[in-house]
């Protein structure tokens, strides 16, 4: 394979520099691998392709950046690359636990030459059907004429909702993180401060904390979301430049990001007291939380926890107001990319908690801003089960006593 950058090549390798240490280990890395060739060898597959940004992070430990660029993860039965584009040089190869195969953009689709190059003539293949467009499975199948294609997308997603050892140490640290943001939120809020400054002071804590905690790792993608009024009426609004007032709802929201892991804060606050309207629902919302952490355990279902939950709401007369499901699993995510849908706390998951799963209980009610306790009200909460231990890994406080900011 080619490695001269001047030479005009569909694609070639670059292994620029000396590689930093991984996030994980290169055994964590060949743990993850084998068993996805494990469930190869029980659907048939002669090779995988991985498109997703999660999927690759979690079997390599690339966390790739599109801007409209396709990228992937290859396994066979004794390889396995990674595919990046020639703008991002060398890095993709520095951060992989496998090779890397950099494609040029002399041509068009040579992303799918360089594939082609990895599986040879496999004719049976699994991709992930929740992430690869119509038009790339178009060009997968002039490129590869495949025999068969199966949708690898819900096989892999289970592998990655056990986590291993290293895996939860990671998530645990990533929680601590999230918690000094938190904090650091808490201190900047005061009436007159612009959302925007408040999130600026919760990022900073977190990223400064993730570069001495986690000197080898790329800093990237940590954020708050740190809302205010009307704007706490849905969990993912972005910040805007409102400025507290005196009685305002608020809702603090930390997001640490260390090597592709998410982990996460979330409280409800006020500044100034809260009327007595508002401080009933808060307080409802803080019962279905209690609840939620008491019914998380190895063998409760999701769908199980979720009608309990639904029946404390129902009792208060609120659950006509529950905006989303009440949690869901940890890991390799991101508001970027996926999420391991299998492990939501909704209805419709009927999947059983089992040892080394992650966990998050955050029940979120919104009251139409006409009301005099308009806003939305969400508590989060992370919790480790392993070894019928569960592990409440938050430690930010909740509730009246803690949270409610003097003005």
């Amino acid at each position: 394979m080619e490695t001269i950058l001047s030479t005009r090549t569909d694609f070639y390798t670059f292994d620029n520099g000396e590689k930093p240490p991984l996030q994980f280990s290169q055994a964590e890395y060949d743990m993850r691998l084998n068993g996805l060739r494990e469930i190869m060898s029980v659907m048939g597959l002669e090779a995988v392709i991985l498109t997703s940004m999660h999927c690759v992070s979690y079997y390599t430990g690339f966390t790739y950046c599109s801007f409209g660029r396709p990228y992937a993860c290859i396994v066979t039965h004794n390889e396995a690359f990674t595919i990046s584009a020639g703008i991002d040089g060398g890095q993709p190869a520095r951060r992989s636990a496998t090779k890397n195969i950099i494609y040029s953009d002399w041509k068009r689709d040579n992303f799918w030459r360089a594939v082609k190059s990895c599986i040879g003539n496999a004719k049976v293949l699994g991709i992930e059907g929740d992430h690869i467009t119509i038009a790339q499975q178009s060009k997968l199948n002039d490129f590869l004429n495949p025999a068969k294609i199966i949708d690898i997308a819900p096989a892999s997603m289970k592998q990655r909702m056990i986590k291993s050892n290293d895996e939860l140490e990671l998530i645990r640290k990533g929680a601590k993180v999230a918690d000094i943001g938190g904090f650091a939120i808490h201190d900047a809020i005061s009436v007159g401060a612009r959302e925007i400054d408040v999130a600026m002071a919760g990022r900073d804590a977190m990223e400064l904390e993730i570069a001495k905690s986690f000197p080898d790792s790329e800093l990237r993608d940590t954020w708050v979301w740190f809302q205010s009024g009307v704007n706490t009426d849905g969990a993912h609004n972005p910040v805007t430049t409102r400025k507290l007032v005196k009685g305002d709802i608020l809702s603090l929201n930390t997001f640490p990001m260390i090597s592709g892991y998410y982990t996460a804060l979330e409280r409800t606050l006020f500044i100034g007291e809260p009327n007595k309207e508002s401080l009933k629902i808060w307080e409802a919302n803080i019962q279905a939380h209690e609840l939620g952490l008491s019914l998380i355990k190895e063998g409760a279902t999701c769908s199980g926890i979720t009608e309990e939950i639904n029946s404390l709401f129902e009792r208060h007369n609120l659950l006509q107001y529950r905006s989303f499901g009440y949690g869901h699993s940890f890991g390799v995510l991101s508001h970027y990319y996926g999420r391991e849908a299998g492990l939501e706390l909704r209805e419709d998951i009927d999947t059983e908690l089992t040892s080394n799963m992650v966990v998050s209980m955050e029940p979120m009610i919104t009251i139409p801003d006409h009301d005099i306790a308009g806003g939305g009200y969400r508590e989060h909460d992370i919790l480790v089960l392993q070894d019928g231990v569960v592990e409440n890994i938050t430690k930010f406080p909740y509730g009246p006593e803690h949270n409610i900011i003097n003005a």
